[in-house]
């Protein structure tokens, strides 16, 4: 006889429930998303030597890592991102669900810096020879590339980066374009970025846990 777990009595189910626990969205944190690739993303972007990919499918979800030497993701005049399928192990779990439901999320990571940018949008797969060879390293084109269309991106804070220490003794890059400038451009508010900056490292120590 099947053995059924028992009902979990704290079991959140509703945002209701979830908004009881966690309260409200702050107004900044809420209009922080941007619909479009400005100059800030296109900074981040190009120093980024890694992101993860987010894909769902019939098969599950899927997060797959993306990476090369920073600037590996292109970003095109008009805000799309054109990303290389480097060499795998060709279980082609991200692709496969991009023929079936092509919404895609992209977390970049640039070393050093505790903030990431999360970009969301629908992707599709090409084979066009005059994009992948755009894309040759050490003489090898990558089989396919994914043209991303941006819906909207903003920035994840530097909680989870600084818990983890996952950047510890490395320094961040030079003239990376920090939080409140990256806020600012985001949500198009006259937001004062060194105030907000210089306030930030007490800020994060006292909402960290």
């Amino acid at each position: 006889m099947d053995m059924q777990p028992p009902a979990d009595p704290f079991a959140i189910t509703t945002e209701a429930q979830l908004r009881t626990l966690y309260g409200e969205t702050s107004e900044l944190a809420a209009k922080k998303v941007s619909p479009r690739v400005e100059a800030t993303a296109r900074a981040w972007i190009a120093a980024s030597p890694f992101c993860v990919l987010s894909t769902v499918g019939s098969r599950g979800v899927h997060a797959t890592p993306r990476g090369d030497a920073p600037g590996f993701v292109a970003v095109e005049p008009d805000g799309t991102l054109i990303i290389p399928d480097r060499r795998g192990n060709n279980r082609l779990d991200g692709l496969r669900d991009i023929l079936e439901d092509n919404r895609v999320s992209v977390i970049f990571f640039v070393p050093g810096a505790s903030e990431v940018l999360r970009v969301h949008g629908t992707a599709r797969i090409t084979a066009d020879p005059a994009l992948t060879a755009r894309f040759v390293e050490r003489g090898k084109a990558p089989t396919t590339v994914l043209v991303v269309t941006v819906s909207d991106l903003f920035m994840q804070c530097a909680k989870s980066v600084m818990r983890s220490r996952l950047w510890d003794g490395k320094a961040r890059p030079a003239g990376l374009p920090t939080m409140g400038k990256l806020i600012a451009a985001h949500s198009g508010r006259d937001l004062d970025t060194d105030a907000y900056d210089q306030a930030a490292p007490a800020r994060l120590e006292q909402t960290m846990y």
